[in-house]
């Protein structure tokens, strides 16, 4: 009888485990295709991120990057193709309502309210981009506690953003889009123009950001910055998804170096 029940035991113990790892697919983009009049964009493209994943997005310029993170974000509407997120068909969702599901985006121009302080700047996002519409005094902690998570001067924090330097910015404008409760966050070319000191921390930023519930899809031209934080990596070139893998398997994939890498990309 007791050998009966461990085998029991066992076998839903391992039920259990082999369930805890399945992956969670919570984007889902199936053959998306935009034009901008005579010029394809994005071609037939089919993309994927999995809850906790950091996935990069990379090709040379005019490849078709940001069209596609604006396709998903509902700035741009597909000409054909779906988009599924969390089980929802969001494909034809303007940018509010995406943002309200748990897709929010930061952008390769930085945009802010110069004359507003970096605490303020946090604090629109918290109150409009929140899907419960908070209090002003909500808004305000919750921007106080995102300026901490992302590694915020405290003594700037009442600062209007135009004394603020790049660096300091670039995390404003992320901790707003962290104030909006994302489960999955689209970042274009976040860590340009940073030094590579700059770029390590905002590395760092980006894996704490993912170990903190929100999976990320991000753009990226800097080689260092992509492969050294990515789970999975996907290129882009003339608007066509040519490879999707691991950062060591897409560099050492030879259409990929030919059409983007080079030699001395190859681990």
């Amino acid at each position: 009888m007791s050998g009966i029940i461990f085998g029991k035991v066992y076998i839903i113990s391992c039920h259990k485990i082999l369930k805890s790892l399945q992956v969670i697919i919570l984007l889902h983009a199936k053959n998306l295709t935009k034009h901008f009049g005579g010029l394809m964009a994005v071609s037939d493209v089919d993309i994927h991120v999995s809850e906790g994943e950091i996935v990069g997005l990379v090709g040379p310029n005019g490849a078709g990057k940001s069209t596609l993170l604006n396709l998903i974000s509902g700035i741009y509407r597909p000409d054909s193709g779906s988009i599924i997120f969390n089980g929802i068909d969001i494909t034809r969702m303007p940018p509010f309502k995406v943002c309200k599901l748990g897709i929010t985006k930061t952008f390769q121009l930085i945009h802010s309210f110069p004359e507003m302080t970096a605490l303020e700047n946090v604090m629109v996002g918290a109150l409009f981009g929140d899907r419960d519409n908070g209090t002003m005094k909500g808004a305000r902690n919750k921007a106080i506690e995102l300026l901490r998570f992302i590694g915020f001067s405290s003594d700037k924090i009442h600062l209007p953003v135009k004394h603020l330097n790049l660096m300091e910015l670039k995390y404003i404008q992320l901790a707003r889009a962290l104030s909006t409760n994302p489960r999955l966050i689209l970042l274009d070319e976040v860590t340009t123009g940073l030094n590579p000191k700059e770029s390590l921390q905002a590395i760092d930023l980006i894996k704490k950001m993912r170990d903190n519930g929100t999976s990320v899809l991000m753009v990226e031209h800097i080689m260092r910055v992509i492969m050294g934080v990515s789970d999975r990596i996907v290129v882009l070139d003339y608007g066509k998804k040519i490879a999707d893998g691991t950062p060591e398997e897409i560099a050492n994939n030879e259409t990929v170096i030919e059409s983007y890498l080079g030699e001395k990309y190859i681990f």
